[in-house]
């Protein structure tokens, strides 16, 4: 097919994620994509800033990650994780216990971060009422958080400024705490007070008995806001959870492999959770897969009832060509000069998106790691922002007041500027129409 045809089956067919039919977003149409680039099918080839969301961490057809597949693909692709096992899988099972702290030692292998959430809530909730603690169906989160798309996810997502508020009357209720408060505000820094984790901990105080588990994302709230926050939140979190006896989630499907600087976010507060979800860049992006690991705490807990099942078990659970190229992924991020990569990107990211700041439009600028947020006071309109990131040879996808950078770790210096030169002038531009139509 041309892109004609492919744009108009496309448009005629298909939904993508959080659109409509009646007024489409525009999308497209890409051929190939190749280190860090994407090709359209008309020909033009975009730096992608946003490592398909957040997990080409080595970026687009990578040899070594086709070879895993091709490899196994010759063995099986697939077969079913009910009563039988396999090497990749038992492979992959030891490197995430290897590479994860000490007390996680037992891994379910999901295929969605979706599922790797559900399956932790479940490990949480079927973890008390084994034994005995049938009150306990509560969560307790932050705002602004965002952990999926399926019902148990969406539960746990901020329910007001999230993206599922119109399921709210049909979601489990569980208990919010304010959002953790941000390292800067305005561009200023914002020194660490106790009195900044009061709420969660009035929270947790009043409604322990009811609470199964706390769930949030370290260090960095990520679709809820692309917030960063101070490394004594997380501690505190940890420490309340163990005084009043809740389970401590930690969700790093975001996070996960290098993105924070780390090779995961809860190493800066040296903690440990007692379950821990990954996913997204497990593949290096190019297969779906996550897992739900978590402590032999959480499994005696599950087995006081003398059963011991965990209730979940997906079809293609364990898949042998994701682990395949999961394990192929982990080697090649740990064989790599990864930190120095992340270093490099956080250095170049703080320097040039700072430019930015020079802009009314701007209301703060915040790196961490390889991710670099510019937000803005008033949403962008992205309908009118995508086609001039286009036209700069960038792809990059802006949300409500967020543009934002999440390149893949080996992305060079020469093509990190094009795409925050590409920030800077689409935001100069978009700052002279609206003075313009004042």
């Amino acid at each position: 097919m041309n892109q004609e045809e492919i744009l108009a089956l496309d448009a005629k067919h298909l939904w993508h994620p959080y659109s409509s039919f009646s007024k489409p977003t525009p999308v497209l149409s890409v051929a190939s994509a190749q280190g860090v680039r994407l090709e359209l099918t008309d020909g033009r080839k975009l730096i992608d800033g946003m490592s398909s969301w957040w997990s080409t961490i080595h970026g687009y057809n990578h040899p070594v990650l086709n070879q895993a597949i091709i490899d196994q693909s010759q063995k099986m692709s697939h077969v079913m994780f009910g009563g039988l096992t396999h090497e990749p899988a038992v492979t992959l099972g030891k490197k995430l216990v290897d590479i994860t702290c000490a007390n996680l030692q037992h891994v379910f292998l999901a295929d969605s971060g979706s599922v790797a959430v559900e399956v932790a809530i479940k490990m949480a909730l079927q973890y008390c009422f084994a034994q005995g603690q049938t009150q306990k169906t509560k969560l307790l989160t932050a705002r602004n958080g965002y952990y999926g798309d399926t019902f148990g996810g969406m539960a746990v997502c901020d329910p007001v400024n999230g993206m599922h508020e119109m399921f709210t009357g049909v979601l489990p209720q569980h208990i919010f705490a304010e959002a953790p408060q941000t390292l800067t505000e305005s561009g200023e820094e914002v020194i660490w007070k106790p009195e900044f984790i009061n709420d969660f901990k009035t929270k947790l105080e009043q409604n322990h008995k009811q609470i199964a588990a706390v769930i949030i994302e370290p260090m960095v709230q990520n679709a809820g806001g692309m917030r960063f926050y101070h490394v004594e939140y997380l501690q505190a979190v940890r420490q309340l959870c163990d005084q009043y006896d809740v389970l401590l989630i930690l969700d790093e499907i975001a996070t996960g492999f290098g993105r924070t600087g780390t090779l995961f976010a809860y190493e800066q507060a040296n903690i440990q959770p007692d379950i821990l979800t990954v996913g997204k860049a497990l593949t290096g992006g190019t297969m779906t897969l996550a897992a739900t690991l978590t402590s032999r705490k959480v499994v005696d807990g599950i087995e006081a009832d003398g059963k011991g099942l965990l209730m979940h078990g997906p079809t293609f659970m364990g898949n042998p060509l994701a682990c395949s190229v999961a394990n192929a992924s982990i080697e090649l991020l740990l064989s790599s000069p990864w930190q120095d990569r992340v270093k490099a990107i956080s250095a170049q990211l703080k320097a040039e998106l700072s430019l930015c700041i020079q802009l009314d439009c701007v209301k703060e600028v915040r790196v961490k790691g390889a991710i670099g947020v510019v937000e803005l006071h008033d949403p962008l309109d992205t309908t009118w922002s995508q086609p001039r990131f286009t036209e700069k040879g960038v792809w990059l996808r802006p949300f409500g007041k967020l543009v934002y950078l999440m390149p893949a770790y080996i992305m060079e210096s020469a093509e990190l500027r094009v795409l925050t030169s590409a920030i800077y002038d689409v935001l100069s531009e978009w700052q002279k129409e609206k003075n313009a139509c004042k």
